[in-house]
């Protein structure tokens, strides 16, 4: 069997186990699954510093696969657009808004790693840079085909007339001492790593405001289908270490300090000890599946279905680790 069609069949037992997990209520979608609106708004973090928040969940049509933070900001040359959402009608809502804020055209997007929603919009930029860190690009490269078939099959109508438009420019964060000067903004860039091969962090050094891509999720389980856990367990040490003010994660609620990745930080070193330690007992992906799990992770956005994919994505990284262990050779 195939790694991915082993994969499909872990998630398929999962998904089964998970039927006796709580549910816990979420609002009310604000996409209007009868007109395809996604009902986009920006809220303004500071002088000229939007966000355009998604729905803290999964996936899904009632959402319309909007589940991404992303975000805005004018810099009196020109607005810096932050990631383009998970479908081309969403890029073009999301452009329409942006009109809407602020009277000053669009001049570059950023994209802060390589998943779906980062970059499906784009067809709604395609007139402007598009720019993203070199690994990323190659990352899009390889993978797009794949995220567009699999946003099809999750999101249905709302991903119509969406094909990839990739990244067009290198933003190299080691390029003028991670600084980057748009208009009267100064950027900050960190390139760190561990949620994907390349997580870049955008800081606006005026406002304060940090978007943190993938790297800090809050009240969500995070994704991890590229997941270094001690990779990314040293990125965010590298973020604590920056004292950051508000704090845009790309998946859960906009908040202040440190919160996000402190609970980033305790789900990660919890599936590291649990999931080692299972793995050299010699566990099973479904017995790991059974296994309890705290009531604060339980508690957090798309726990049903992510911690599946959690199980599916890095059990198999710790089972391999166990075999190669000198315990393991006895």
């Amino acid at each position: 069997m195939t790694r991915r069609l082993l994969r499909h069949a872990l998630c398929a037992a999962g998904l089964a186990a998970a039927a006796a997990w709580p549910a816990f209520a979420q609002p009310a979608p604000r996409a209007d699954l009868a007109t395809l609106d996604y009902r986009l708004a920006a809220r303004e973090l500071a002088p000229g510093v939007w966000v355009v928040e998604g729905e803290n969940d999964d996936f899904t049509p009632a959402n319309g696969c909007n589940i991404i933070n992303t975000g805005f900001i004018a810099t009196g040359a020109g607005v810096v657009v932050v990631n383009t959402g998970p479908a081309r009608r969403y890029g073009e809502q999301l452009r329409a808004l942006i009109a809407r804020t602020t009277p000053e055209p669009v001049v570059s997007v950023v994209h802060l790693n390589l998943h779906p929603d980062y970059f499906l919009g784009n067809q709604g930029f395609a007139d402007v840079p598009r720019r993203a860190t070199p690994d990323t690009r190659a990352g899009i490269a390889a993978e797009s085909a794949a995220y567009e078939t699999n946003l099809y099959r999750l999101c249905g109508d709302w991903m119509k007339g969406t094909e990839t438009l990739a990244p067009d420019r290198d933003l190299d964060p080691a390029a003028g001492g991670g600084r980057w000067t748009v208009g009267k903004r100064e950027f900050e860039l960190v390139h760190l790593r561990g949620h994907t091969a390349s997580d870049l962090v955008l800081i606006d050094r005026a406002s304060g405001v940090a978007f943190v891509g993938g790297l800090v999720f809050k009240d969500r389980i995070p994704t991890t289908p590229h997941a270094r856990i001690d990779e990314w367990l040293a990125s965010l040490d590298q973020l604590q270490r920056l004292g950051l003010r508000t704090v845009v994660p790309s998946h859960g609620p906009v908040h202040q300090g440190t919160a996000g990745i402190e609970q980033t930080r305790a789900y990660l070193q919890w599936i590291d000890r649990h999931f080692g330690g299972w793995a050299a007992a010699g566990w099973e992906m479904n017995e790991v599946l059974r296994a309890p799990v705290p009531d604060e992770f339980r508690r957090w956005a798309a726990f049903r279905t992510e911690y599946v994919r959690n199980v599916a994505h890095l059990y198999p990284q710790y089972e391999q680790r166990a075999l190669k262990s000198p315990a393991a050779a006895r």
